[in-house]
C-alpha cells in the first residue's frame, strides 16, 4: 500500500488547535518569524488546501519546502499532530500532481540504484577536483563545491573505500548474543566509513554477530523529503528483506532510524513493516545491553579529552537524550561536559541546506554561538548529517574544536584498554 496522502491526514489536521506551542520550538520559524513557516501555519495551509479553498501556487509550495521534517513541532504539541508526516505527504501530492523537480530526479537517480552507485563512486573520487576545490585541510573539511550556488558548502574528500570495503558481510561473535545488523544508510557507507567500521568493531569487540548486509540501500528519507514516496516504499521494502535475519537493527544515524521509526510504520501490507520494531539506536543498545557497565569498569586515561554532545533532532524527538550522555560519561577517555545549547538544530536536514541555503545558515549560526561558549575539544554527535553540518559550522566560524562521531570515541577507548 502506498503511503499516505494529504486526504488521508484530515483527522490529524483538525486534531490542530493552533495553539502555537509549535512556535517556541521550531527551527525555522525561530529564525523566519513567518506563520507559514511554523506548524500551525502549514496546518492550516493544508487543511485550505484539502478544502478547495487554496490553489497550489509558488507561495504554497515554498511554505512546504521550508521544513526541516525534524518533529520538533510534534514532540512539543499538545495532541501530538505529526506535522513532518503532514508536509511529507504535501510534497508527495504536490510530485503526483507536477512531478519531480530536479531534486527530486536526482534523489530517485542516486538512491533508487545502489548498485549504480557504488560503481559511480569509484569514478566520483577522481572526478571531483574537476567540480570541487580544496581548501585548508586544518577545518577538517577538505572540498568546496565550485558551483556558484554552493560556494559555502563544503564536504570531506571522498574515502579511497566505502564501508563495504572495510568490514565483511559477517562478523562471528557469540552464538548465545543477539544477532545484530547495522543500517549503515548512505552516509556511512560513502561518506565516513571509518566511523560506520566503528560501529561495526565495536558491537563485533563486545561479543555480537554483526550483519552489514551488501544489499541494503538508502532508507528512503532523501525521497521522503522530496516527494519519492513510491520510491521511499521500495527502498524501504529491499531493507526489510535484507535485515530478515536479524534479533536487531541498529542504526547509528539518527536520520536513518528516524525514518524507519516514523515513515516504514505508514508502509503497510509492505515486509517494511517489520523493520521498526528491530531498529534501535546504538547508544540505545549499548545501555540496555548492559554495555555501558562494561565502559565504565576499563581504567581511565589520565588525559582523557574534553567531549560535549550535540542532539540530532531526530534523536531528541524519539525521546534518546540521556543514553548518549550517559555513554561519554561512562567512556574512560572522556570528560565530557554538556552545553546548554546542545539540543539546537544543526541546520542540514539533507537538501534543506542546499535548497534554502540563507535559512539553513541562519540556524547554524545559532548552533555556532551556543558552541562557542562551551569549553570542549571534541563535539561529538550522533548523526553523520549533523557530522557534516558540525564540521562545517566549525569551519565558518573558527571555532577550537572538530566533531566526531561517538562510535569513534567507543572505539578507542576499547582500543586503550586492549594495548593497557
Amino acid at each position: 500500500m502506498p503511503l499516505k496522502s494529504l486526504t488521508d491526514y484530515s483527522p490529524e489536521l483538525a486534531a490542530c488547535v493552533r495553539c502555537g506551542a509549535c512556535q517556541a520550538t521550531c527551527p525555522v520559524y525561530r529564525e523566519s518569524g513567518q506563520e507559514s513557516d511554523v506548524a500551525r501555519g502549514k496546518v492550516e495551509l493544508a487543511a485550505e488546501l484539502l478544502a478547495g479553498r487554496l490553489e497550489l501556487d509558488a507561495a504554497s509550495k515554498k511554505a512546504f519546502s521550508s521544513c526541516l521534517l525534524c518533529g520538533t513541532c510534534t514532540r512539543s504539541c499538545p495532541n501530538q499532530t505529526p506535522t513532518a508526516a503532514i508536509v511529507a505527504a504535501a510534497r508527495r501530492d504536490i510530485t503526483a500532481q507536477q512531478g519531480a523537480g530536479a531534486v527530486g530526479r536526482g534523489v530517485a537517480a542516486l538512491t533508487g540504484h545502489p548498485r549504480l552507485v557504488r560503481r559511480w563512486y569509484g569514478s566520483a573520487r577522481h572526478l571531483a577536483p574537476l567540480f570541487l576545490r580544496k581548501i585548508p585541510a586544518s577545518s577538517g573539511l577538505h572540498l568546496r563545491f565550485g558551483s556558484p550556488n554552493l560556494q559555502k558548502r563544503l564536504v570531506p574528500s571522498l574515502p579511497a573505500h566505502t564501508l563495504f570495503d572495510l568490514v565483511p558481510e559477517q562478523l562471528d561473535g557469540d552464538p548465545g548474543k543477539p544477532c545484530l545488523g547495522f543500517f549503515a544508510g548512505c552516509s556511512f557507507s560513502y561518506l565516513y566509513p571509518e566511523s560506520g567500521a566503528a560501529v561495526v568493531r565495536v558491537l563485533h569487540r563486545l561479543g555480537h554477530t554483526v550483519l552489514t548486509p551488501r544489499t541494503q540501500c538508502c532508507c528512503g528519507m532523501p525521497a521522503i523529503s522530496s516527494g519519492q514516496g513510491a520510491l521511499a516504499t521500495e527502498l524501504a521494502t529491499v531493507n526489510a528483506t535484507a535485515f530478515a535475519g536479524t534479533d536487531a537493527v541498529i542504526t547509528a544515524c539518527a536520520s536513518c532510524g528516524g525514518m524507519i521509526s516514523h515513515f516504514y510504520p505508514e508502509m503497510q501490507d509492505s515486509a517494511a513493516e517489520t523493520l521498526p520494531a528491530k531498529c534501535v539506536d546504538f547508544h540505545v543498545f549499548l545501555k540496555q545491553a548492559g554495555h555501558l557497565e562494561t565502559f565504565a569498569r576499563l581504567p581511565r586515561t589520565r588525559n582523557s579529552i574534553r567531549v560535549c554532545w550535540h542532539d540530532p533532532c531526530h534523536l531528541k524527538n524519539r525521546g534518546t537524550v540521556a543514553e548518549p550522555r550517559e555513554l561519554l560519561r561512562a567512556l574512560p577517555n572522556v570528560d565530557f561536559v554538556d552545553q546548554k545549547g546542545a539540543a539546537l538544530c544543526c541546520g542540514l536536514a539533507g537538501t534543506f541546506a542546499v535548497s534554502q541555503a540563507a535559512l539553513s545558515g541562519r540556524i547554524a549560526t545559532r548552533k555556532a554561538e551556543a558552541l562557542a561558549t562551551v569549553r570542549a575539544d571534541l563535539v561529538a554527535t550522533g548523526c553523520p548529517g549533523c557530522l557534516l553540518q558540525l564540521a562545517q559550522i566549525i569551519h565558518d566560524h573558527a571555532l577550537p574544536l572538530q566533531a566526531v562521531h561517538s562510535a569513534d570515541l567507543v572505539l578507542s577507548a576499547l582500543d586503550r584498554a586492549s594495548l593497557s
